[in-house]
Parts: C-alpha cells; structure tokens; sequence
C-alpha cells in the first residue's frame, strides 16, 4: 500500500519540480534537434470485440534522453516505458500541446506558463533502475486524442532513486525537499515531441 501511495503523489510532483527547472539547461544541451528515429512498433490483430489494431510503442529512457520515439504515431497507441539506466530513476511523463510554438520556445517560458502550458498530464511511467517494469503513476500510456505531444523527465539528475520517491512521499504529492540532485534531466535532454494522429 505504501508503494501505491509513492507513485500516486509521484505525479503530482512531476509539475511542482518545473519552479526549479526553468531556463537551466544542464551542459549546454539543445534537447529539441534530435532527429526522429524509426522505431518498431508491435501491432496485434484485433478480437472480436474490437475493429481496430492495438499498438504498443516501446520506449526506452537512457542518461539522459528518450530512444525510440517515432515522429508520429497512430491515435490508440500505447506507449510503453523501458528504463535502461543502471543507476537514474527515469519517468516519461506525456503532456497534449495546444499550442503551435516550437518547443524550445514553451520550454523556455517562466515556470507558471510553462505549467499552463503543458496542463496536466496525460500519462506518466515510471521505472527506477532495474526494476522489472515501469509503474503506471497516471494512466496507462494510452494516447486516445490527436494532437501534438511532448515527453518529459522531471526526476532530479543524480537523484537517489530511493531518496527521491521517499521525499515525494514525505511531501505529500509536492515537490520533494532535501533530495541531493541537479536540474531535472530534461534540461539536459530528455525531452521529445510527437504527434499522435
């Protein structure tokens, strides 16, 4: 019961870490000119009871960035969340944008647009170093709506991965206080968009 409670206040801090993590780009990083990648997607016929194919996209969460996110994906689409750190706790944290600027320009808003920004999630994954799969913080990974979406990580970089859920927890859902760690790691590059159509 405790783990649940840490992973359900755990989204709501995602957000409150943004009043920290504004303008700070870790190294100089630019996260917004990746180029897309192609990425295999895994595709099931559908049952009787559905007329549609399910898909599944796996991502995968690295230090400190996303591997295998595709430029667009079809609107059902599942996104999974693989970390392949041996020692960050890493999250993707999906958020819809109504907005047509460029990214790197929302990113560089003061923290409060930034929040009214991005709104509030529409899924969040989660996965500490080696455990063996990702906890489903906010939704599954289903991204049912069309639009344009980016992909975050708020964990602190160098955050203790014990350390921080515990400090979400004694934080009752705010940001967590006491917890040794940089700037969030998308400001040193985990961050992407997409689109879902």
């Amino acid at each position: 019961m405790q783990r649940s409670r840490t992973i359900s206040v755990l989204a709501l801090a995602c957000l409150a870490t943004l009043a920290t993590a504004c303008g700070d780009d870790a190294e100089g990083a630019d996260p917004v000119d990746d180029p897309p990648v192609e990425t295999t997607v895994e595709t099931t016929a559908p049952d009787d009871d559905h007329d549609q194919h399910d898909t599944t996209v796996m991502i995968d969460g690295v230090d400190y960035g996303f591997d295998n996110v595709p430029a667009t994906v079809p609107a059902g689409t599942r996104l999974g969340f693989r970390n392949t750190s041996s020692v960050e706790l890493h999250e993707l944290v999906a958020f819809r944008l109504d907005t047509d600027q460029p990214l790197d320009e929302v990113l560089a808003l003061p923290p409060a647009e930034l929040e009214a920004a991005l709104g509030a999630p529409v899924t969040v994954l989660l996965q500490p170093p080696g455990a063996p799969e990702a906890i489903q913080a906010v939704g599954d990974g289903t991204l049912t709506e069309p639009g344009r979406y980016v992909m975050m990580c708020f964990i602190p970089i160098g955050a203790d991965p014990d350390e921080y859920l515990a400090a979400v927890e004694a934080a009752g859902g705010g940001k967590p206080e006491g917890v040794a760690g940089g700037p969030p790691h998308f400001t040193a590059g985990m961050v992407a968009e997409f689109v879902v159509e």
